[in-house]
């Protein structure tokens, strides 16, 4: 049988409740305070030591509050932490872990009308309530971001446009590549939304009527979450409208469009996103090789890019796909640590 981690987290979380200005009114009427759960190292309330801070920014339908919760047969992120520390891979650091679920099972960290200003909230009202409450390192040269899945696409976005409080990032299969990740699911999206339901309004009531979301009814509302994020309108039902026609799902040109502008592999042809990105410290990327979102053709394709345009950074594949592959902090931790400390 697999074996169980009995150890507990040698540190301390401590939950700290950030009021945000960013996230208020947003269409869905989701609470603009959110919980981060805050992870102090060992020894913390024993010295006046300063931290480097690092922030876990989770996939899809996650919350940070997951990833101090205990596992069974697994590892939760303190306990990997305290690992990798033990071990000398790594130095303590404070590690924080936000609340970002919405009524729609997520978002990309990006502004939005519809689901919030996330990227401001990180950046921004977040980082302050921890720099005033934490005894974290001052300055960006300090701060580092990381994450899988939408928390990867989170981190690399945030490296490309906000480099200015992030020095490091650290991307697990984020999103990119949209004509390979998402657009062979708007059929299956438009079957869920014109047959049986009332369109967006209509699936939204059912699911906030049903006790629960099964499967197939969580991927149909990632991709209005999608849609939520990436090209709000904010006079359509929950701020989400689709880049396709109902009847024929044909691309609707200057909608996709909106898409295609945060697609990671079309943002870094703009010569800004290029200059934050050769500002970081450290900027780690890998993707498993049997990424079932096809994501690793568009990972391959950032990497050739970068390449191409000199950005220094660390790329790797690795023999598994887009499912629990925490295990894969064990190698972008310490690099993104070393780049801040």
């Amino acid at each position: 049988m697999p074996q169980h981690p009995f150890n507990r987290p040698r540190g301390r979380i401590e939950i700290l409740e950030v009021e945000s200005a960013a996230l208020a009114d947003n269409l869905l009427g989701d609470p603009p305070s959110r919980s981060v759960a805050v992870y102090l190292p060992e020894g913390y309330d024993d010295s006046s030591d300063e931290y480097p801070l690092m922030v876990d920014l989770v996939g899809y339908t996650g919350s940070g509050l997951a990833h101090v919760s205990w596992k069974a047969f697994q590892e939760n992120i303190p306990q990997q932490i305290d690992r990798l520390v033990e071990s000398g891979a790594m130095g303590q650091a404070i590690f924080a872990f936000p609340d970002c679920f919405t009524s729609l099972g997520g978002n990309q960290y990006i502004n939005s009308a519809s689901l919030g200003n996330w990227e401001d909230f990180l950046c921004g009202d977040m980082i302050q309530a921890l720099e005033s409450e934490f005894r974290v390192k001052s300055g960006r040269g300090h701060r580092a971001v990381f994450g899988k899945s939408s928390g990867g696409y989170g981190a690399l976005v945030h490296g490309m446009r906000r480099a200015d409080p992030w020095a490091a990032i650290a991307c697990h299969s984020g999103d990119m590549d949209f004509e390979l990740c998402y657009r062979s699911d708007f059929p299956a999206l438009l079957r869920t939304l014109t047959v049986g339901e009332k369109g967006i309004r209509g699936f939204m009531e059912r699911l906030r009527e049903s006790r629960g979301v099964s499967g197939g009814d969580f991927h149909q509302l990632m991709m209005l979450a999608m849609a939520a994020s990436y090209d709000p309108d904010p006079q359509a039902p929950y701020g989400i409208r689709l880049p396709v026609t109902e009847d024929t799902c044909e691309l609707i040109p200057e909608r996709w469009q909106n898409w295609l502008a945060w697609d990671p592999v079309r943002m870094l042809d703009n010569p800004e996103v290029q200059h934050n990105l050769k500002s970081l410290k450290g900027l780690f990327i890998d993707c498993g090789f049997r990424d079932q979102y096809n994501l690793v053709y568009g990972a391959r394709q950032l990497n050739r890019k970068l390449q191409l345009l000199g950005i220094d950074h660390r790329y790797e594949e690795f023999p598994d796909n887009h499912s629990g592959i925490d295990y894969r902090m064990d190698v972008s931790l310490p690099f993104i640590y070393a780049a801040i400390q």
